[in-house]
This record gives C-alpha cells, structure tokens and sequence, in this order.
C-alpha cells in the first residue's frame, strides 16, 4: 500500500497557464515543498513527466527503493505527478524513479526544481526550505537608478571556485559566508557598481566552469547552503554593488541523473539532433517549441531574481540559440518554415523571458551575449527587438585586441581596427566585455598579449582599460585582469595574489579602482553611454602618430570631457588638438601617472585654448600625450 497522500498546490488555472506556456513561476507548485497536511508535517513533491507509467519518490527516508512511495498522476493529461509523504523533511535526499511508457525504460533523476542538491559528484536532491532575514532594503528600494542605462555600470566577472582559494586548508573553495566578507570587501575597494558570477547553479563537472547545469533552481552545493547565498547576495546589496548572474538557457548536458531523456522521452530537449544537439559544447539544446519548457525557463530566470533578488542575468550564448545553422556544417540543420536561418522558437522564446521580466522586475537588466550582427537585440520587444537591456560588444572586444596586440611600430597600418567601433556603437546598447574567454585556452591574460617589455606591456595594458572605460557603453572586466595577472585563468587555483606585490601590478590595480571612480563621478562617461549625442570624434585620422582624441557628452555642457590617447611608446610634446568651444581644460586623469608604475609625463593642471584653428574646430590646445599613455580633460567654460 503506498504511503503517498494524494494532495496537490495546483488549480486548474495552473495547469491551464503550465500547459499554455505561460506560468513563470512553476517554482512555487513543482519541486519539493515542506507543508503541513492534516496536522501532520512531511513534503509535497511534485514532478513533470507525461510520458511515465508510474513515479516513484525514493530516497534515504526509504532505502532508496520505489515499492512503497509512488506518485499519483494528474487526471487532466498535464502529466504531472504528485503527493504528500509525511514526515520526510528538510536535509531528506531523493531521486524521482521514473517508468517510463517508452519502451519500459526506467530512469532515477534529480528533481528539475530542487532548491538543493548533494555535493559533487554525488546527484540526488535534497528537500530544503531557507529563511534569510534580508537586509537590503535600500539597495531594492533604489536599485532602478544603479541599474538604469544611463547610470554607470562597472562589472567586475567572477569564478568563484578559483577567484581566491585557502591554500593552507588542502586549496579548498572559499566558502558562500567567507566570500561574503573577502569577495564583497575587495569589489568595494575596487569600486566595482556590480559583480558577475559566472553560474552557480549546481553542475557536476568543475572544468565547465558551471556552463553545463543539472540543477536550475539550486545554488551549488560547493559553497554551502541556499541560504549562505542569500546572505552573499545580501552583503554585496549591503554595499551598494548589484549582483549579476549568468544564465544558461541554451544548453544542458546529458548526464544520467539530469533533464536529458528525463521520462523515457525527449522532454526538455528537442527531439530533432539538428536543434536538439549542440555540437560544440555536446550538450542538448532545450525545445524552445514546448509549452511546458518555456515555462520551466521562464520561471526558473524569474525564480532568481524573485527568491535571490538578483539585479541582473547575462544570457549565455545566445547566438547559438537563435540561429539554427550555429556551428553546424550544410545538411547538418534545416531551414525554417521561411527558408531562413533563424529559429524562431528560440526568438520567440527570448522575446517572452525579456517581457516577463521586465513587467516583474523593470529595475533589474538582461545582458546578452551575442557574437552577430542580428538586428536589434537591445532594442524593446514592442518595436520589433528582442528586449534585452544591453548586448555583449563582441566586435569591440576583438578588434580591440587584436589591435593592441600589435607592435605599436605597425599601429599606424591598423587605426580603423581601433576607431571602427564607432561605426555602429550606438546600434545597441553595448556593454564592453574582457571577460573570462579572453583570458583561457592559449590565450594569454591582458597583460600577456601586449607587446614589448613589461614596462610597455603594463603601459599597454593601461591604456586598454582607458580606452575601454571612456569609449560608450558600460565595460566588464573579468577577475586577475585588474591587477595584471601574468599567468592564464585556472579554474583549478586561485589567482596569483601574491604579484600585488610588485610595483607594476598594484599601480595597474590602482589606476583600475580610479578608473572606476572617474567613471562613476563624471556623468559624461555614463549619461548618454548609449547615446551617439553623447560622443563626438576629435580626431581618428592622424595614423602617422597612431593618436586618437575624442569628446565625452552628458546631458550638461559643463561636464563635457576631452580624452586624448597614445598608442604608441613616443611621448607627443606640443601635440596640437581641436576644440569645439573656448574655455580651460583641467586635466583630472593621467594613465602615466607614477603611482600607476608609469613614467610621471604630464600636462600643468589647467590649460586654456587659443583661438587657432585645427581639425576642423575654431579653437584648440597644446598639449603632452605620455608614452601609450591616455590623458583626459574636464573642459571649463573661460
């Protein structure tokens, strides 16, 4: 006889949302959750699986066997399975075991919405209920001005398992509560506005660095409990920086306790291998065309930003959802219904997350990552978009690089490689990534890819994060760059703290923290970041001496900026640059700087200009431009 009580938290409406693909917030009905029935405490668990013949709970509450604790199925054809098993209760571990109609496969799977599960490598679930007294009350009342597009936005990308390790304690993870106190401490002394942790959702594979996900509604177990996690959020809200989670609706792997073939069927993969595959990552790619597994999507970005109050998901790998041809060879996928390239599931798909986001949460931001030029990404479902609040500015990042890795002797032939940005940079709403894929597989950190000795590749590398900071959009750095890390990511280790030692990485850590001030006090750099009103070239046509000048706008005149940049190691004395109006110019910033470990060339403190024409303005100035050094200028009315 089994020991399941029949019992549901599911009405009719429910189903009916769940099975139209519109119920986001599937979190608070599937899963397992700790009630009370009749007097008695135990868990209703409840569990999607149409094309089961029976479901069984097993778990150590039962000596993991199935005779005894099988579920009821919905009679409304939702195929969702349900019960009560008294006293089961927080910390109980379980499986669901699944017998399938399919040719009587049976399947033992983790539960799609646990809010735990075991630590890796062990798989199985874990019932669990959190309380977390939050203490961010501020932040959430006032985070739409952190957050807006025309508020700064610094982000500072982290992997926690390998951003610092005890090294002294067999190199173990720091843990939710320690990174609570260190990791909070140093992005607040780096004046970082926001904080990206790459996933942590549960995966069970460490070098995927947390891509590959098993467990979409539970924090990783490697850290500590659901609610340790609270708390990190909570410390980081506390200190006014944002906290920004990556999201991976892309892809998920097939391991044997995960969503893959998860009731004897192609569930929540799409059951055709040329949109059902990814051949790059050799996961399975969701079935954008299902009901139910939008739903389980939606629901699970809105269960983050509901129960974790995250202020912000970047969307992984977008470009490989929404074109069906992505890495994928002629006969290895099939046109859409329009002969096109584009599937159009996954864009309807990304259009609904983006609205019901937004509709629930319009003080928080989605940031894609995207690798195309497919239209409008960042622009409002309403006007044909795809409704994100910002785009990945892949284009940037690679010509950029590219660029700077070049002897400064060869620059002059590459100039447009630098200024072509600027072509389309207000197409989108643009976030600049150096992020965690520049700095892995042979790649060589910042710092590695500069030419010359280390005092040039430090200066190099100066001068990149001016550029990046003053040039429109909002910027992301990822973790070690700011310091100037020599040797290449490792998710296996911590990063090499000890270099801040050497004058040369802690200047670089200095001018980064400055960097971020200067962005965040001058509202030229972040009001009309998006706005092509708010940049004006001065000069991207002198090749010759490889410089490049330009003006930064905000919505006031008086807080116009000039910055001007070397790209080359020659100091230019006497360099002459156009202005578009009489005044003084202030120097407020200087990448040479002998507190950065650069060489101390610099400008006197205010210069006027002179009523003498030059690159097309009626009034310019003289001024000295340090070795690949950038200078800039605050421009006062006379």
């Amino acid at each position: 006889m089994s020991k399941v009580i029949q019992h549901s938290l599911f009405t009719d409406f429910d189903i009916n949302l769940f099975k139209s693909g519109k119920h986001f917030r599937l979190y608070e009905k599937l899963g397992s959750h700790i009630i009370t029935l009749n007097g008695v405490k135990g868990t209703y668990f409840s569990v999607w699986a149409p094309t089961a013949k029976s479901v069984a709970v097993i778990g150590d509450f039962n000596y993991w066997t199935d005779d005894d604790y099988q579920l009821n199925v919905r009679w409304d054809s939702s195929g969702i399975w349900e019960g009560f098993i008294p006293n089961v209760g927080k910390g109980s571990l379980y499986k669901y075991k699944i017998h399938s109609n399919n040719n009587n496969i049976v399947t033992e799977k983790a539960d799609p919405y646990a809010r735990r599960s075991e630590h890796p490598p062990k798989t199985a679930s874990v019932v669990w209920e959190d309380s977390h007294d939050w203490k961010d009350t501020s932040w959430m009342k006032n985070r739409k001005k952190h957050n807006a597009i025309n508020a700064p936005y610094s982000v500072y990308e982290v992997h926690l398992g390998s951003w610092k390790r005890k090294f002294e304690d067999n190199n173990r993870f720091l843990s939710y509560t320690e990174l609570a106190n260190e990791l909070v401490s140093y992005v607040k002394e780096m004046e970082f506005t926001h904080v990206e942790l790459m996933p942590v959702m549960e995966y069970p594979y460490d070098p995927s660095w947390g891509y590959q996900i098993t467990g979409y509604f539970a924090p990783t177990s490697r850290f500590g409990h659901p609610e340790e996690f609270k708390l990190l959020v909570d410390t980081f809200h506390q200190n006014n920086i944002g906290v920004i989670l990556d999201w991976v609706p892309s892809h998920f792997p097939e391991d044997a306790h995960g969503l893959g073939f998860f009731d004897g069927s192609h569930l929540y993969e799409h059951p055709d291998r040329k949109k059902g595959y990814h051949p790059d990552w050799k996961s399975l790619i969701f079935n954008y065309e299902r009901n139910e597994v939008r739903s389980f999507l939606v629901s699970n970005a809105i269960f983050w930003l509901d129960q974790y109050h995250i202020d912000g998901l970047r969307v992984d790998a977008v470009a490989s959802m929404i074109f069906l041809d992505y890495s994928r060879d002629e006969g290895q996928w099939e046109p859409n219904i329009y002969g096109g390239r584009e599937n159009l599931a996954a864009i309807s798909f990304l259009k609904e997350l983006n609205e019901e986001v937004y509709a629930s949460f319009p003080d928080v931001q989605t940031i894609a990552e995207e690798s195309t030029a497919f239209p409008m990404i960042s622009h409002p479902t309403f006007l044909g978009g795809l409704g994100f609040g910002m785009k990945w500015m892949m284009g940037w990042m690679n010509d950029t690089l590219s660029y700077f890795s070049k002897e400064p002797v060869y620059r002059k032939h590459h100039q447009n490689d630098i200024t072509f940005s600027m072509t389309y940079a207000f197409t989108e709403n643009f976030m600049l990534p150096l992020s965690h894929d520049e700095v892995v597989y042979g790649k060589k950190s910042i710092v590695g890819k500069m030419p010359g000795d280390e005092w040039q590749k430090f200066a190099n590398t100066r001068l990149l994060y001016c550029y990046m900071f003053t040039h429109p959009g909002t910027n992301l750095l990822f973790m070690g760059s700011e310091f100037g890390q020599h040797s290449e990511w490792s998710f296996q280790q911590s990063l090499d703290w000890y270099v801040l030692e050497y004058d040369f990485h802690s200047g670089l850590k200095e001018m980064v923290k400055d960097l971020n001030i200067l962005y965040q006090k001058q509202p030229a750099l972040y009001e009309k970041q998006f706005d092509h009103d708010g940049f004006e070239w001065i000069s991207y046509d002198d090749h010759e001496n490889s410089v490049i000048s330009y003006i930064r706008k905000g919505t006031s005149e008086k807080n116009t900026l000039l910055i001007v940049c070397n790209l080359t190691p020659i100091p230019r004395s006497s360099y002459r640059v156009g202005i578009p109006k009489q005044g003084n110019l202030v120097q407020i910033f200087n990448s040479d700087s002998k507190k950065y470990g650069g060489s101390g060339i610099t400008n006197k403190k205010k210069i006027a200009t002179e009523n003498k024409g030059w690159n097309s303005r009626t009034n310019s100035i003289e001024i000295t431009i340090p070795p690949l050094g950038t200078v800039i200028f605050k421009i006062e009315n006379k």
